[in-house]
């Protein structure tokens, strides 16, 4: 979604018949409209004093678009307006909207230029990305990314098929933990993935909790971006569950 005048009406209508939607944009993108917005200060509402004492330019133009473009997705699922949106943090940081409770689910991620955002009526759902050229050392990370499992199988791989599994396994491990509220408190090493039939990312950290609705997709977007989303389905009346 390009921009505040991007096309919403589709986001409406994808959250309507999935129960779900992921946007992704660019900070650039939003970055002129965000700031040169007079209602800037009521749309950030209680962030504003955070987005005005970053100390960084960038730092602070990647919070205010990140949390601009997070009220108009969460505004388009709701059909309200933006800035009647009151954004707030659990303990963990996973941001929610105030007055919504567990109707409404949010996560967020962002990295160099690129901005991710989910919301869920129906269930808890996180995102996480990554861009898919980034390097980093296996031999480092493998014991605080792999189960003993999955360590086995990326033993054996090729250097850049190696790379590229070890990302994708840290994006949907990042956006799994995301959704449960945990974040970077639950060790990667403890949640384990692997691959079914049709190659899609299935939990074997144990069978009920893959069997309790927990799906899982990765994306390249851009060609430059990794975005993996992980998401359980909790149907109710008016709220889809599932793919």
């Amino acid at each position: 979604m390009a921009g505040p005048d991007a096309p919403w009406d589709e986001v409406r209508e994808r959250a309507e018949d999935t129960g779900r939607v992921v946007v992704h944009t660019t900070w650039g993108e939003w970055l002129a409209a965000a700031l040169l917005d007079p209602d800037l200060r009521t749309l950030l509402g209680p962030d504003w004093p955070r987005y005005r004492q970053a100390p960084a330019a960038a730092g602070r133009f990647v919070f205010a678009v990140s949390r601009v473009v997070m009220k108009y997705t969460a505004a388009a699922v709701l059909d309200a307006a933006p800035a009647a949106l009151d954004l707030a943090y659990e303990p963990g940081g996973r941001p929610t909207l105030r007055g919504f409770g567990d109707e409404l689910h949010l996560s967020l991620a962002h990295t160099e230029d690129l901005i991710v955002v989910a919301v869920s009526r129906g269930g808890p759902v996180g995102v996480d990305t990554e861009s898919a050229t980034r390097r980093i050392s296996y031999e480092l990370l493998r014991s605080q990314v792999c189960t003993p499992e999955e360590a086995g199988v990326l033993d054996v791989l090729p250097d850049g098929e190696r790379m590229a599994r070890l990302l994708r396994l840290w994006t949907l491990k990042e956006a799994y933990t995301k959704a449960l509220g945990q974040g970077m408190r639950r060790r990667f090493s403890a949640v384990g993935f692997h691959w079914d039939a049709e190659g899609r990312p299935v939990l074997t950290e144990d069978s009920g909790a893959a069997a309790g609705g927990w799906s899982f997709a990765t994306h390249l977007v851009g060609d430059r971006y990794l975005v993996s989303e992980a998401h359980r389905a909790s149907p109710g009346p008016g709220r889809p569950g599932g793919r």
